[in-house]
C-alpha cells in the first residue's frame, strides 16, 4: 500500500510530464479532457482514457461482442471473424497508427474498444431490420453508433471517448484526430479480414478480387493492411489531418463497393439476410406485445426493446425466437 500510495501521489504528474515531451501537439492530453457527464474520483493510476479502456473491457456489451456476427450469422467453424474479433483488430491497427503519429494511443483503445457495442446480432442485417421495424412501429430508428454511443453514456465514459463511439461512422467526423483514426481503421480492418472470410466461405474466389485494386493494395489481407497503414501515416503526417492517399484511397473505396456488391448485398446473402429479417422482427413484435417479458430498463417501451434486442447475441436470438 505505501508502495501504491507513492505512485499515486505523481502519476498525474509523470503522465502529464511524458505526454509533453512524446505526443504530438495536435494529441488530446489524457488530463485534459472535457470529462464526464456524472463526476468522478479520478483513479490514482490510469489516466482518464486507461480508466474507460478498462470499464469498457469489463462491460456485458463488450462480452457479448464474441456471439455478434460480422458477415456470416452463426457459421460452423471457429476461423471466422465475429464482432469481437473486428473490434479487436480495429482497435490494434488503430493504435500502430496513433503510435506513429504520437497521438493518445489509450484514447484510441477506448474509441476502438467501444465503437461496435450497440451492434445488433447478425451484423448489418440485423440493424437494417431494427431499423425498419422501429420506423413502422414507432417512427424512430436504429443505428449501431447511436446505440453504441448510449452505452458509452450509460458507462460514464469521458467526452472524448463518446465523441469517436458516435462517430465512427455516419454524417458526423470526429472532433479529434485520434476519433478519426479509429473511423478509417474502421473500414479497413472490415474490408480486408471479410475479404478473408468470404474466400474462406467459399463466397469468393482469389480471381473474382478487383485486380488493379489488390495488385496496388497486397494480395493477402496481412499485405493489404500494412500497404494501407504505412499509406494513412504518411499521408496523414505530410497533410496534418488523418488521411489517405489518393491513389489508395481509391483503391480501398472501390474493394468495400465491390464487397458490398459481392457480399455484404450480393444474392448468395440474400437468404440469410431474410432469416435475421424475420428473427429480429418476430422478437420485436413479441416484446411489444407482451413487455412484461423486458428486464427492467430506462426509458419508453421503444428503447427498452431496442437495448434488449440490441444487445443479444446471435445464438440467443435464435433460440428465443425459436420459443416463441
Amino acid at each position: 500500500m505505501e508502495v501504491a500510495g507513492r505512485i499515486g501521489d505523481t502519476f498525474a504528474a509523470r503522465v502529464r510530464a511524458l505526454e509533453e515531451t512524446t505526443l504530438s501537439q495536435h494529441a488530446v492530453r489524457s488530463y485534459e479532457t472535457r470529462g464526464r457527464d456524472r463526476p468522478e474520483e479520478p483513479c490514482r493510476v490510469r489516466t482518464p482514457f486507461q480508466r474507460d479502456r478498462d470499464r469498457l473491457v469489463h462491460s456485458k456489451p463488450f462480452r457479448r461482442l464474441k456471439g455478434k456476427t460480422q458477415v456470416f450469422i452463426d457459421p460452423q467453424g471457429d476461423h471466422y471473424r465475429t464482432r469481437m474479433t473486428h473490434t479487436l483488430e480495429t482497435t490494434a491497427i488503430s493504435r500502430v497508427v496513433a503510435r506513429a503519429l504520437r497521438l493518445n494511443e489509450d484514447l484510441v483503445e477506448a474509441i476502438g474498444l467501444g465503437h461496435d457495442t450497440g451492434h445488433t446480432p447478425f451484423g448489418h442485417a440485423g440493424e437494417d431490420a431494427l431499423d425498419e421495424v422501429l420506423r413502422e412501429r414507432f417512427g424512430s430508428r436504429f443505428r449501431h453508433n447511436e446505440q453504441s454511443f448510449r452505452i458509452a453514456k450509460q458507462l460514464n465514459l469521458t467526452y472524448e471517448v463518446c465523441d469517436g463511439i458516435l462517430t465512427h461512422t455516419g454524417d458526423l467526423e470526429p472532433e479529434t484526430l485520434e476519433g478519426r483514426i479509429v473511423r478509417i481503421v474502421d473500414r479497413i480492418a472490415y474490408v480486408n479480414h471479410d475479404i478473408d472470410d468470404a474466400l474462406r466461405y467459399g463466397l469468393l474466389t482469389e480471381a473474382d478480387l478487383p485486380a488493379d485494386e489488390i495488385a496496388l493494395l497486397g494480395a493477402t489481407g496481412s499485405d493489404r493492411i500494412d500497404t494501407l497503414v504505412h499509406d494513412l501515416v504518411e499521408t496523414s503526417e505530410a497533410d496534418g489531418g488523418i488521411a489517405q492517399g489518393a491513389e489508395v484511397g481509391e483503391a480501398m473505396l472501390s474493394l468495400r463497393s465491390f464487397m458490398f456488391e459481392r457480399v455484404y448485398l450480393g444474392p448468395q446473402v440474400g437468404p440469410e439476410h431474410e432469416r435475421a429479417r424475420r428473427v429480429v422482427r418476430a422478437i420485436f413484435d413479441r416484446l411489444v406485445e407482451e413487455p412484461e417479458r423486458l428486464p427492467p430498463g430506462d426509458g419508453g417501451l421503444a428503447t427498452r426493446i431496442t437495448d434488449y434486442l440490441a444487445g443479444m447475441t446471435d445464438r440467443f436470438a435464435l433460440a428465443y425466437a425459436e420459443r416463441l
